[in-house]
Formats: C-alpha cells, sequence, structure tokens
C-alpha cells in the first residue's frame, strides 16, 4: 500500500467527479433558456443513479474477472471488493479505491449521450435508458478493454484513459439517439444559438481541470507516467483549443468563444486514450487535427446529413475518440510507458491494425445495443415528449422549475 498513489488516487476521482457538473454547465450552456435547468437535472441525477447501481452491481460487471460477455455478479455490493490492494488493478492503492475511482467514469459516460437528444427526452423514460444502457452497453464494453480476461484487453488494443470505453461508446449512442429521437421542432430552418457562452465557458473550464485526474488519475499512481499523461492532456487541449480557433478565422474570418471551448474539449477527447502511451510531440499532432476532423464532422457534415445531435456528441466525442484511438495506434511508444506498445510510428503497425478492431467493435456493439433499448423503452413508455411540452420547454414541462426567474 502507498499512501502517496492512494491520495493521489483519491484527489483524482473528486476530479473526474466535478466533469459531470462540469458537462452540464457545458451543455446547459449551448441548449435554450428554457431547457436549460433540464440539462443540469439529467446529469446531476446520472451522477446519482450511477453512483448507487455501481457499488450494488456495476463495478462487479464491468470488472470481475472473467472471459466471458462481462465480469458477473460475484463483486455484487462490492462483496469482496476490500480495503486492500487488489494486483490485476491497483497493486499500490486500496481495492476501494481504484472501484471509485471507476465510478466517476461510468457516471459520465451515459451522461455525455445527452448530448445527442438534449431538449427532447422525457425524464422518466431517460431514467430507464441510462439504468438498461450502464447494464449493458457500459459494463461489457468495459469489461472488453479493461476488464481481467476481457477480449479487447487480451488483444492488445491501448486505452489509456477511455477513448473506446467512454467516448467512443458514448458518442455513436449518441448519434443513434439523435436519429431515432427524430429532429427538434423547427430546427431544419433554424438551429438555435447557445443561450449562455459564460456557462460554455465554465463548463469547459470544469472538464479541463476534471481531465487531468481523468488521465493522469488512470495511471493509478503517482509517478512519471501520471506526469506524461497531465502533460500532454494540457498540450493537446491546448493545440486543438487553437487549431480550432484557426479553423474558424480561415472559413468565417472571426474565431469564437464557442469554438474554442469545442476545440479545447475535443483535444481532450483525442489525447485520453493516447495520454498514457504517447509523448508530447504525438499529443500536438493529436491535438492540432482533432479539431480539424470534429470540426468538418459537427459544422460540414451534420447539417447535410440532417440529423440532430443537439450539441455534438457524436461530432466531438465520437469522431475524437475514434481519432484518439487511432492516433494512439499510431504514435504509441514504450519509451514512455513500457507497458504499452509501440505504434506504426515506432516500427509496429500491429498495433494500428488493433487499434481499429476495437474501434470497429465498440461502434457495432454500441450502435446496435443503443438502438434496441432505445425501440424498447419506447414501445414501453415512450421517449419523446409532446410537441406542447417541446415548446413549453423541458425546465417546467418535466420538473415544475425554471432556470431564470425571467424568460425571454
Amino acid at each position: 500500500m502507498n499512501a502517496g498513489d492512494t491520495a493521489w488516487v483519491l484527489v483524482s476521482t473528486a476530479l473526474v467527479m466535478l466533469m459531470t457538473p462540469g458537462l452540464a454547465f457545458f451543455y446547459g450552456g449551448m441548449v435554450r433558456r428554457k431547457n436549460v435547468l433540464s440539462v443540469l437535472m439529467q446529469c446531476m441525477i446520472v451522477l446519482c443513479l450511477v453512483s448507487v447501481l455501481w457499488v450494488i452491481y456495476g463495478y462487479s460487471l464491468a470488472f470481475a474477472p472473467g472471459k466471458s460477455f462481462w465480469g458477473g455478479f460475484q463483486w455484487w455490493m462490492l462483496n469482496g471488493v476490500s480495503l486492500e490492494p487488489y494486483n490485476d488493478y491497483s497493486a499500490t492503492i486500496p481495492h476501494q479505491a481504484f472501484m471509485i475511482f471507476q465510478a466517476m467514469f461510468a457516471v459520465i459516460t451515459p451522461a455525455l449521450i445527452i448530448g445527442g437528444f438534449a431538449e427532447r427526452m422525457k425524464f422518466s423514460s431517460f431514467l430507464v435508458f441510462i439504468t438498461l444502457w450502464l447494464t449493458f452497453v457500459y459494463a461489457p464494453v468495459c469489461h472488453w478493454v479493461w476488464g481481467m480476461g476481457g477480449f479487447l484487453r487480451d488483444l492488445g488494443a491501448l486505452d489509456f484513459a477511455g477513448g473506446t470505453v467512454v467516448h467512443i461508446n458514448a458518442g455513436i449512442a449518441a448519434l443513434v439517439m439523435a436519429i431515432m429521437l427524430g429532429r427538434r421542432k423547427n430546427t431544419d430552418k433554424h438551429v438555435p444559438a447557445p443561450h449562455n457562452v459564460p456557462f460554455i465557458v465554465l463548463g469547459t473550464a470544469l472538464l479541463w481541470f476534471g481531465w487531468f485526474g481523468f488521465n493522469a488519475g488512470s495511471a493509478l499512481a503517482a509517478n512519471g507516467l501520471a506526469t506524461n499523461a497531465f502533460v500532454v492532456t494540457n498540450t493537446a487541449a491546448a493545440a486543438a483549443g487553437l487549431s480550432w480557433a484557426i479553423i474558424e478565422w480561415v472559413r468565417g474570418g472571426k474565431p469564437t468563444m464557442f469554438g474554442v471551448c469545442s476545440g479545447a474539449v475535443a483535444g481532450l477527447v483525442a489525447i485520453t486514450p493516447a495520454a498514457g502511451f504517447v509523448n508530447v510531440g504525438g499529443a500536438v499532432i493529436i491535438g492540432l487535427l482533432v479539431s480539424v476532423f470534429c470540426y468538418f464532422a459537427a459544422v460540414v457534415i451534420k447539417p447535410q446529413l440532417g440529423y440532430d445531435d443537439a450539441l455534438d456528441a457524436f461530432g466531438v466525442h465520437c469522431v475524437g475518440g475514434i481519432w484518439g484511438a487511432l492516433a494512439t495506434g499510431l504514435f504509441a511508444t514504450k519509451f514512455v510507458n513500457s507497458a504499452g506498445n509501440d505504434g506504426l510510428f515506432f516500427g509496429n503497425p500491429a498495433q494500428f491494425l488493433i487499434q481499429i478492431k476495437a474501434v470497429a467493435v465498440t461502434l457495432i456493439y454500441s450502435g446496435i445495443v443503443t438502438a434496441v433499448i432505445f425501440k424498447v423503452v419506447d414501445l414501453v413508455m415512450g421517449m419523446k415528449v409532446s410537441p406542447k411540452d417541446e415548446d413549453v420547454g423541458l425546465d417546467l414541462t418535466q420538473h415544475h422549475e425554471r432556470a431564470y426567474t425571467m424568460l425571454e
């Protein structure tokens, strides 16, 4: 047991927890006034709901050892998850410290999906959907990539902090939800502008701050690997924010605050799977290019295809996560992490092919199962609010509250 490692992981857990309220402000600033409270509520209730489900059975499904679909129920109610280290996951920290750190990943992943269906889902259906998605999508994918006996882990897939498990997984689910729910009213003629850009800036700042725990905490120790993850996380986010601003400047004549925030988040997404495997040079390239890919997906492709990914959860998280996972297969080097592998640019093309397989498995499985869950919940209780409720806004119709005392 190492006191310094334990302290760092517990602090990182708190940092990752803060990301969910940060996401609430980031998303909340992007929606219309009449729906901001509903987004805040959805994010906060996910923090409550998933935290409880995780200790009851979620952690067991995701991380209990086993070569099956998921880990099983042997760690139900944290039975056997002690305050002592567990060598397979937590050699120098209490097993429960690892468990609660992973709980915060399980919280924010389904919260990211909110960006795809914002402003149009019934709250009751939302709760059921999140419960089923955590159980049948997040837990299996998490087990495959990070769990002992997971087939993608055994295949050699590299995902330091959640490119596949978190961002691709949630991003493709957001696209499926956006398509199956249909567009918001009148958005084919007029896409609503963000109602509160300072909220977006605040949310970005909280996400960036918390992401140091997300990535550097995934080293599970206060050591050089955590330091590398910390440095490349900041570098990629900064490079991506600059890149997005330059793209806007060239294409539109002026850079925007919203654009810089979007770019920074895209950079954080892309560096997540690579943070423990690439050096700072790789981080700069990952950050600069991710904004190109995400900008193209969110600003060019989305309007042409006509789907209503309201807050660009797919365009930023899925596209950014795919680039990050593939870039890990390009830029990973054992000079950074001897427990990892070299990528294509360091003489190992096989790693890039493994990364492609992991991305493909996650996209296909998450996309299909998300669609099935949607259909089941929609048939039983309906998913979309009524046109009248959508006109009034979800703050009043779903929660009988207002975010502001005056409405424009």
